[in-house]
């Protein structure tokens, strides 16, 4: 645990990922067997769910970023 210090913070960040990286979100939705019209629905979820995972991680990287630099 980082104990609020943004250095450790942005070290640990891909390892303490809250979410599931879209990479197992995935592989998850492939291994379940999806009639076409759930797997396209999923798949429109998960194309969110990807883009907002991507630009959340990069406004905590660059959040944490600028603390560590003081």
């Amino acid at each position: 645990m980082y104990h609020y210090n943004p250095a450790t913070a942005l070290e640990e960040i891909s390892e303490d990922a809250i979410l599931p990286n879209p990479v197992h979100v995935r592989d998850m939705m492939l291994r379940q067997h999806l009639t076409p019209e759930r797997s396209l629905e999923l798949n429109r979820l998960f194309v969110e769910y990807q883009k907002f995972f991507g630009e959340a991680q990069k406004l905590g990287k660059q959040i944490l970023k600028d603390l560590a630099t003081g």
